[in-house]
């Protein structure tokens, strides 16, 4: 064989760590993503009096005005395709914000909306798109306020993308955040994960599973509002969007330095989506969710709080706990007994996928 093959134009699947340039793993909410945020990002933007805000990293941001707390939070949103079943960009671009804002403990009360629209964009499903917003907002209680518009090249974009910004009021009195972790605390899921990921997947691709997939997309204010209402002692909460449950869990045991321990088969998965990622090679746990929150409890506050998400979801469950051994690793029990690392993912296995 005398042909030698031209390895200078070889690609990796894997995006390498040492990047001089962005790729698709930047935006994936997994390692890349983790190093571009700490490595360029906060060093870029830290230095100010809210610096120590935004190390926080949370899904909002928590600011003093006037002796009032507030929330205030923002999100882009590309995914691809535009629609999908059972919701589209504009719901989806809604229903995130939303919860950003709900799972740091406020009350949303408006939200801004920022389009970048493909010149040759169509009006009529651009507005089935901005429509299905409105519906959201309304059913969320929340208004949209303000926003912005502009205009690309065709062929610059991929039709539309929206930015959405979300201001709420959080509770007085309520501390949630990696520093209220403890070891101990149980960890609850608000019902069965991956649907989001699986169903964007299933239009992307032209894939059929047998059975009809569709998002989870939905506002998570309102159940998590009740949460708070009965008492249960929360340390804190997340939703388990780009890099899945697993991403959370990862970062919420980096930040707090505790370790984390589930149970593989006590994590809610449907038996179509965990059919679908079995077809796929992917990991139930790190595909995306956008209508779930993964709650931290004290230990005997569980049940209560299980109560109240069961009210919403009967599938949702308790799947672990914060232990003081193995700090800032998640490790998950398996069905056939034994122990595995749920690393953080290196990107993400579905890009664009909100």
């Amino acid at each position: 064989m005398t042909d030698r093959p031209d390895l200078e134009n070889w690609t990796c699947p894997l995006p390498l760590r040492d990047q001089t340039a962005i790729v698709m793993g930047h935006g994936g909410g997994g390692r890349l993503s983790g190093e571009l945020v700490r490595h360029l990002f906060l060093p870029s933007f830290g230095g100010a009096e809210l610096s120590s805000v935004l190390e926080q990293l949370g899904d909002a941001a928590v600011l003093d005005a006037g002796g009032n707390r507030l929330a205030f939070t923002t999100d882009s949103y590309v995914v691809r395709p535009r629609f999908f079943p059972g919701g589209n960009v504009g719901d989806l671009a809604v229903n995130g914000t939303v919860n950003d804002l709900a799972v740091s403990g406020a009350e949303p009360l408006a939200l801004s909306v920022g389009l970048i629209l493909e010149e040759g964009m169509p009006l009529d499903e651009l507005g089935v798109i901005t429509e299905t917003m409105g519906r959201a907002a309304r059913a969320a209680g929340v208004s949209i306020v303000t926003g912005d518009t502009k205009v690309v090249d065709a062929g610059h974009g991929d039709g539309v993308y929206i930015n959405t910004a979300g201001i709420g009021v959080v509770r007085p009195g309520l501390e949630l955040g990696p520093g209220q972790v403890r070891p101990g605390d149980r960890i609850l899921v608000s019902g069965p994960v991956a649907a989001h990921g699986i169903a964007v997947m299933s239009v992307r691709d032209g894939l059929e599973f047998g059975s009809d997939i569709v998002t989870d997309s939905q506002p998570l204010n309102g159940v998590v509002g009740r949460l708070l209402d009965s008492g249960a002692q929360v340390s804190m909460m997340r939703d388990p969007t780009r890099g899945g449950v697993a991403a959370t869990l990862n970062e919420i045991a980096a930040s707090a330095d505790v370790g984390i321990q589930i149970v593989e088969s006590a994590v809610p998965v449907p038996d179509d989506v965990r059919a679908a990622c079995a077809f796929l090679g992917l990991d139930p746990l790190l595909v995306a969710n956008e209508g779930r929150v993964v709650v931290f409890v004290r230990a005997d506050d569980a049940d209560l709080a299980l109560d109240v998400l069961r009210q919403e979801n009967p599938a949702a469950a308790i799947i672990g706990e914060v232990v003081e051994e193995h700090p800032g690793v998640v490790v998950a029990k398996t069905g056939i007994g034994g122990t595995r690392v749920v690393d953080l993912p290196l990107a993400e296995q579905l890009p664009r996928i909100c």
